[in-house]
């Protein structure tokens, strides 16, 4: 029996949502993601080879990819639970190990027991993307929970670019101890990793605020910066970054205002069931594909 023109007209568009995506669509995310450990994994045998210089190249490189990746996940709806944990996987080596190991044979290697600082960093990278996974899976957030692993792992990568410059070797920057400091700022950036310090994302940028003008001209400075003068630009905008972090978090604190005070009230909801069952319904109504694509971006 023939179907009529007005049934099958109404059974196309169920069709067309059943239908899967193309595997090239699918694949585009998470070639981007290997592209990232490729980067990831030179920057090592180039660190290993005694060429810094190319290794922080990588670094950068591989931090494009990673923000790439999750843009044309969400772009073209193609996010799935095998490309973050993926995306993870891979950030752990591109900006935990790597930029540990090019610190190591660019500052450290003359030691026997330094190494421990490059374990520590590489630890805490780990347990950031775990913790980042957890918490953050399929939420929308304006803010990191701990500064991403992407900016600690270029901060540590680009310092090599940033003292071949004249502003490191023919100012007083240059005289500073940065053997014994780099030490420190290895420890403080895996401890931020795991913090609870707030980071922005990326600004919005749009004309009709006060903050989106800002935040234009913030994008706008960070590209003018990124190539036109990239080894003057990165480190000390990235440690900007860094510090910025900590303020804010200081400054709010003392207000009495800090980050994620609500979220700690609507966790200590949790402990009656009845609001955890009821939370989770909520949630799986909001998501009820599982689909899940919140990969954590380098926020410059």
């Amino acid at each position: 029996m023939s179907q009529s023109p007005e049934a099958r007209q109404g059974t196309e568009p169920a069709d067309r949502a059943r239908r899967p995506r193309p595997r090239a669509v699918v694949a585009l995310p998470n070639g981007f993601t290997l592209a990232n450990l490729f980067f990831g994994i030179f920057a090592i045998v180039s660190a290993s080879r005694g060429d810094f210089d190319a290794a922080a190249r990588f670094i950068v490189f591989g931090a494009i990819a990673d923000t790439l990746d999750g843009r044309i996940a969400r772009a073209t709806k193609s996010g799935s639970r095998f490309g973050e944990e993926l995306d993870s996987l891979v950030d752990a080596i591109s900006f935990g190990t790597a930029p540990a190991l090019i610190m190591y044979f660019a500052v450290f290697q003359s030691s026997r027991w330094e190494w421990i600082f490059c374990f520590f960093f590489t630890a805490c990278a780990v347990m950031r993307l775990a913790r980042f996974n957890v918490e953050s899976a399929g939420r929308k957030t304006t803010h990191f929970s701990g500064l991403p692993s992407p900016a600690a792992g270029m901060t540590l990568a680009t310092y090599y670019w940033f003292s071949q410059t004249p502003l490191y070797t023919e100012t007083i920057i240059g005289d500073l101890p940065w053997h014994q400091m780099l030490r420190w700022v290895m420890l403080g950036l895996g401890m931020l990793m795991i913090s609870n310090v707030q980071y922005a994302k990326v600004p919005t940028v749009n004309f009709r605020t006060i903050k989106g003008v800002l935040g234009f001209l913030l994008v706008i400075g960070t590209f003018i910066g990124v190539i036109f003068l990239p080894k003057k630009f990165f480190f000390p905008a990235l440690m900007a970054y860094v510090l910025y972090g900590i303020l804010r978090t200081v400054f709010l604190g003392l207000l009495d205002r800090l980050p994620g005070r609500d979220d700690a009230d609507d966790d200590d909801d949790f402990d009656d069931p009845s609001t955890r069952r009821r939370s989770l319904r909520r949630r799986s109504k909001q998501n009820p594909s599982g689909i899940h694509t919140g990969h954590e971006e380098s926020p410059a």
